[in-house]
């Protein structure tokens, strides 16, 4: 037992800042999580698909800012550790700017779902990810073509894309859903983590999709620029890019943000929620 005569004395302002400093409750980041998925899950078609294609075109800038770097650094084992921060740029720019990405959809939109199980939410989660994922696409296969067609980055900048993009389809499909797993994981614990990030929302974002870069983790829709671009380019074919990288990223992406993070994050907080509720 604790002795109260020994407690500190706090003002009512004291106690404000005992709230302030601590860390929010699972259950609370749950919420507000569950409730930015059911504001998601009502947006007007329209809407999702516009806000799609600005991060598809986006995104673009993690892989172009990644070109950028390695073609001024030299060809040594610690290239990557430099090059790999600027995979960051494209998701900053997304995730702070509120574009609508499917990689973060795979855990907001799914909490509501858990929460309260209907075919009607079942429903307008696939609506909203067939939307979001095809306006990523149409945004990627956009920048895409602007730089294999334009070719408007110097030629050391425009080599450095191609090999960005051959290190990509190294991976067997196997190893692209595994990684997928890892990306979409990651993705999903980011986006559980901003609520309780504020100030700190930048670095947090810049270290998790860093990680990705260096952990060699496959994307679906930063990767599908350097696949489109190769598709164009004629370094790949459409089975390779469909086959080869987009089904089995799809698929890895969902698994780690919606099968495992999503639900493992809903069963620690399932308890709480029924106890509140009662």
């Amino acid at each position: 037992m604790v002795d109260d005569s020994q407690s500190p004395t706090f003002s009512e302002s004291d106690h404000q800042d005992v709230e302030d400093k601590r860390r929010l409750r699972a259950a609370v980041v749950y919420e507000v999580v569950r409730q930015e998925g059911e504001e998601e899950l009502e947006r007007e078609a329209s809407a999702l698909w516009w806000s799609g294609v600005a991060a598809g075109l986006t995104i673009s800038f993690s892989v172009i800012t990644q070109a950028l770097l390695k073609s001024f650094l030299p060809d040594t084992d610690w290239t990557p550790l430099v090059a790999d921060m600027g995979y960051s740029v494209g998701f900053l720019i997304v995730i702070l700017a509120r574009q609508q990405l499917f990689t973060e959809n795979t855990i907001t939109v799914v909490l509501p779902l858990m929460a309260a199980p209907s075919f009607q939410c079942l429903a307008l989660i696939a609506r909203l990810w067939g939307i979001v994922l095809l306006a990523n696409f149409a945004g990627a296969a956009v920048v895409a073509a602007f730089l294999a067609y334009g070719e408007p980055l110097p030629a050391a900048t425009m080599a450095a894309i191609t090999s960005i993009g051959e290190h990509l389809f190294v991976n067997s499909p196997g190893e692209m859903f595994i990684k997928g797993i890892g990306a979409g994981w990651l993705i999903a614990a980011l986006v559980w983590l901003l609520p309780s990030a504020e100030h700190m929302a930048f670095w947090m974002i810049g270290l998790i999709t860093y990680v990705i870069a260096l952990a060699d983790f496959t994307h679906i829709v930063a990767g599908s620029v350097e696949a489109f671009f190769l598709l164009m380019t004629g370094r790949i074919d459409v089975l390779e890019t469909l086959f080869g990288f987009a089904l089995p990223t799809l698929a890895g992406n969902v698994v780690g943000g919606t099968v495992l993070f999503a639900m493992i994050s809903y069963a620690q907080v399932r308890r709480e929620i029924e106890a509140d509720g009662d």
